[in-house]
């Protein structure tokens, strides 16, 4: 961690990063942050997660994508398991302010880059997303301990067995008050041209919410989805 804290960003240019965060004022001193220590030349910004998808639809040439838990719209990392499956050149990364371990070990397992408490020091956070942009996963310290390590065992076992059983726990949460819209206007034989027309929102955020419901309903198609709904 050292090595990356004190390696010098000056001279490195990215392209764009997201920052999906609800409090404006924090979007503003993150952008700040990740503009001068980091290089990057554009940073967009999103204070919902539908507002975040659209984000990602429009604009071509994002490396990385951070996103706080306690957003509008996400209803913890599962959310963003999609994300990451529809754009897999992007990095996708929570930086929350939740430090419960649980959430932690979620991330990971659902294949997000990496889990950074926002109560790190800046130079703690520049060095935590450089190593995601490296292409390593960041998990915070406090994870390594005996007792984390013993959760985290726990959490991938309850994690795993609810992906790979469509009726297990994982489908009990339920969906977001857009993907009830989504799955409304599939009821209704709407395209997804269409639904976007309706929500107002782009055509890529519609797929992603679909795939998000095909996977909470156990869903092979649109049909089965509205009929298993």
């Amino acid at each position: 961690m050292q090595a990356d804290i004190e390696r010098p960003t000056e001279n490195v240019q990215r392209d764009t990063v997201l920052i999906a965060d609800d409090h404006g004022l924090y979007r503003s001193g993150f952008g700040f942050l990740l503009r001068d220590r980091m290089g990057f030349r554009s940073v967009i910004e999103a204070a919902t997660f539908d507002a975040a998808l659209d984000r990602l639809a429009e604009t071509p040439n994002v490396e990385l994508a951070l996103f706080d838990l306690a957003m509008p719209g996400i209803s913890g990392p599962e959310s963003l398991s999609v994300v990451k499956d529809t754009y897999p050149g992007i990095r996708v990364a929570i930086v929350s302010g939740s430090e419960e371990r649980n959430d932690v070990v979620k991330a990971v397992a659902m294949g997000l880059n990496g889990y950074v408490p926002k109560s790190l020091a800046d130079e703690e956070i520049v060095g935590a997303l450089h190593d995601i942009l490296e292409g390593r996963v960041f998990v915070p310290r406090f994870m390594t301990s005996g007792a984390a390590a013993r959760a985290g065992k726990a959490g991938n076992s309850e994690t795993a067995g609810n992906k790979g059983d469509p009726g297990g726990g994982a489908t009990c949460k339920p969906i977001s008050p857009r993907q009830r819209d989504v799955l409304d206007c599939v009821r209704r034989g709407l395209s997804n041209k269409e639904i976007a027309r309706e929500l107002d929102i782009a055509e890529g955020t519609v797929k992603i919410h679909l795939a998000a419901l095909f996977s909470h309903f156990g869903a092979r198609n649109r049909t089965e989805l509205a009929t298993r709904s």
